[in-house]
């Protein structure tokens, strides 16, 4: 039988996860186990890159993070799931990478340029920050990756680890495969206030948050701001609460929340009821998944401890090849 293509992808420890991250990222890794061989990792060293002043609760969320994670269908038997820092290997090929990686090439990463920008309340003017780019393509050739999962805004991230990789071929011989990038498609979802889902705008409903929380949550969203009584005609192409609609409700109830939102003969506040119901009947799997991860946390350090291990062997592996292209000790 032919082997199944390798992808990796990682995500950055920020504690509990919510349905941004869910629709975003996991729910498209769950879908990719039985296609792919799954890599996936939690990229704490990449946390330190922008918060190396704040490492107090990295430990607690990677634990949250990856409750979350098995919580929405992530297997251990399927994937091999790990932490970045376990794999020392990713600190030398990063080293060992950015010998050979043009500062300009990282100089014009649009990302670099966009979040020195957004995060002006932080000193972003370290090596770690500028050479983040560097150390991505470290976790992903590591592994000889074919494939990376990524939305169309990452795909400049994947172009430069393939530069990266052809770069080291070149000097070296072919050690890596240059990855491609496997676009996923999102499903439009936004924060309470139709802003990006994010827990810094305290705008996210999160995967661990109770049924009542929900429900309260969905009461305080956002709808259509032109709708300002119940006998107001609604549009529901810009209502949040639509959009939650098109995710959980069926088609028979998303087309009768548009005729009679747009027909003033159902208020929000009925319209919401009925989402939240709806959301939290989906997501209830992974809620009674959670709880019991929640009160496991052996379980959890076993699945963690056993993914690291199996990543282990591979680095080893390839930082062998490494050293024996580059002619540097092999030991």
């Amino acid at each position: 039988m032919k082997s199944k293509k390798r992808i990796l992808s990682g995500m950055r420890p920020t504690g509990v996860l919510h349905l941004g991250n869910y629709h975003g990222a996991l729910a498209n890794w769950k879908n990719m186990q039985d296609e792919y061989d799954c890599f996936f990792f939690v990229a704490d060293w990449h946390a330190l890159t922008s918060d190396y002043e704040n490492t107090a609760n990295i430990r607690n969320n990677i634990h949250e993070m990856m409750i979350d994670w098995l919580s929405a269908g992530l297997s251990p038997e399927k994937s091999t799931i790990f932490i970045q820092s376990d794999v020392k290997e990713h600190a030398e090929l990063f080293l060992l990478l950015c010998m050979i990686t043009p500062t300009p090439w990282l100089e014009r990463n649009p990302t670099y340029k966009e979040q020195i920008t957004q995060l002006s309340n932080k000193d972003l003017s370290t090596f770690g920050f500028l050479g983040y780019p560097v150390l991505q393509a470290a976790d992903i050739i590591m592994y000889k990756a074919e494939a990376v999962p990524v939305g169309i805004d990452q795909v400049p991230h994947v172009e430069i680890t393939r530069e990266i990789a052809r770069r080291f071929n070149h000097l070296y011989g072919n050690v890596f495969p240059e990855p491609q990038a496997i676009l996923t498609q999102t499903p439009k979802i936004l924060g309470l206030d139709r802003r990006k889902m994010s827990k810094s705008y305290n705008n996210a409903i999160f995967l661990a948050d109770p049924s009542e929380t929900i429900q309260k949550k969905v009461n305080e969203m956002v709808t259509d701001p032109q709708r300002k009584r119940k006998k107001d005609p609604g549009d529901p192409s810009i209502c949040n609460v639509y959009d939650f609609h098109k995710l959980y409700s069926d088609e028979t109830l998303i087309e009768q929340v548009d005729k009679e939102c747009r027909n003033a003969e159902i208020g929000c506040v009925q319209c919401k009821k009925a989402m939240a119901a709806n959301l939290i009947e989906a997501i209830s799997p992974i809620m009674e998944k959670r709880q019991y991860y929640s009160n496991k946390p052996d379980i959890v350090n076993e699945i963690i401890q056993a993914g690291s291990e199996k990543a282990n062997a591979v680095a080893k592996d390839t930082m062998k090849q490494v050293r024996e292209a580059i002619k540097i000790s092999s030991k």
